[in-house]
């Protein structure tokens, strides 16, 4: 499926290599990776190897400098966090001669979190996120949703209402190779199988931790705490481990991107804000299959759907940003009298766009009550504040904010 969708993240890709010398595309296994380094590589002439191959594995980090004054002047290397090794020799190899587009790497942990990984290639690296597929990619539509939202461009429209659709995209997610089976129950399969895989593999690899078993109900239990300010003490209370170790496990969850972690927005000047940061899993599709939900049973549970929702709200966003060349950073915003805006999205040198999210198909003035407080603490920094809603029309509700249906994520 991969393969035959066109990625918004190629264009970013492109730009970073024409003038970066590495450049890393990291995020999940299975999201797409290798498919889209061999896609732009295949149009610029690039060798592929992968670090899965033992053999190559073994050349690597046997004689890391040896290996690579054997490559070709371009070069694909998958999986480069089997080989870590290898970043200081090529680190040596870049200071030599800074050839633009000179190593496309791909990895499946983040390095951003792995200091002796991303130490070695300071300032010499480029990095791209890819997350799992967007709406916009399986619905083979343009969404220009940043775009639109910081110019403050949203026309007044009507569209249908998604209704339990909306479930069924939730609960489905954006692997490709999940989405690939056209069954629910497989799709659940899958993904549990998955969260086996990741476990047994690339955290074994990285850590000798002795309760590998802890981590799937670790993660079961961080899904349905997903869209929540992180409490380590809930997550902790049903393991027989202290909270700094728990503590250890969810970052751990952040290096091989099943977990994701929302910091929040604030000003040093405003002390009433509230500094924890939201967690959300990767993927609702995953986080449905851990929690034994499909889309009939998340279109029941209607505070389970919200939190859900806002989940698939906050990564489609990320997964759109992928394709922007602007310099785009997520936070959400809560302060100590319980005002909150879900997802806070700052472009460039600080221009601010609030969104929150509700599952419901109406839209009265009282939603924006934390939007109006964030557009007070960000000044003249604040652009717009926008609802996102399962409802049918595009709406202005008065100076800068904007009632939007959720398939504007999507739909052009």
């Amino acid at each position: 499926m991969a393969r035959l969708l066109a990625r918004l993240a190629t264009g970013a890709l492109e730009a970073s290599l024409a003038d970066t010398p590495v450049v890393l595309v990291h995020g999940p296994r299975q999201c797409g990776k290798t498919t889209l380094a061999q896609t732009v590589g295949d149009a610029g002439g690039y060798t592929y190897l992968t670090f899965d191959d033992p053999v190559t594995l073994a050349s690597a980090t046997g004689d890391p400098a040896g290996f690579l004054s054997e490559l070709p002047p371009r070069v694909i290397l998958d999986e480069v966090q089997r080989a870590p090794g290898l970043l200081s020799a090529i680190k040596r190899v870049v200071d030599r001669e800074r050839t633009p587009g000179r190593f496309l790497m791909t990895g499946s942990a983040n390095v951003l979190l792995v200091p002796t990984l991303a130490d070695s290639l300071a300032g010499r690296i480029g990095l791209l996120r890819l997350h799992p597929l967007a709406q916009a990619e399986l619905s083979r539509k343009s969404s220009h949703l940043l775009d639109t939202l910081f110019a403050r461009r949203i026309k007044v429209r009507r569209v249908h209402r998604l209704g339990k659709a909306l479930a069924g995209r939730v609960a489905a997610g954006g692997f490709p190779a999940a989405l690939a089976r056209k069954q629910a129950p497989r799709r659940a399969a899958w993904y549990r199988d998955y969260v086996d895989t990741i476990v047994q593999r690339d955290v074994r690899d990285m850590t000798r931790i002795a309760s590998l078993d802890i981590l799937p109900r670790l993660l079961a239990l961080a899904a349905g705490q997903t869209a929540r300010l992180i409490n380590v003490s809930d997550l902790a209370g049903p393991f027989q481990v202290s909270r700094p170790t728990i503590r250890d496990y969810v970052t751990l969850l952040q290096r091989v991107f099943l977990v994701d972690e929302l910091p929040p927005w604030h000003r040093n000047r405003l002390s009433r804000l509230v500094k924890t940061p939201k967690l959300h899993i990767t993927d609702t599709g995953l986080g449905c299959a851990l929690l034994g939900l499909d889309a009939d049973a998340v279109w029941a549970d209607k505070t389970v759907f919200g939190q859900l929702l806002e989940t698939f709200v906050y990564q489609e966003l990320r997964r759109l940003a992928s394709g922007d060349s602007g310099d785009v950073r997520f936070h959400h915003y809560r302060d100590r009298d319980g005002y909150e805006v879900d997802i806070v999205i700052e472009r460039g040198a600080g221009d601010v766009v609030g969104i929150e999210v509700k599952a419901g198909a109406t839209v009265t003035a009282g939603d924006f009550r934390g939007l109006r407080k964030l557009r007070e603490a960000a000044g003249d920094r604040f652009v717009a504040g926008v609802v996102l809603y399962d409802g049918e029309t595009s709406a202005p509700f008065g100076d800068g904010f904007f009632a939007l249906p959720i398939s504007a994520l999507w739909e052009p």
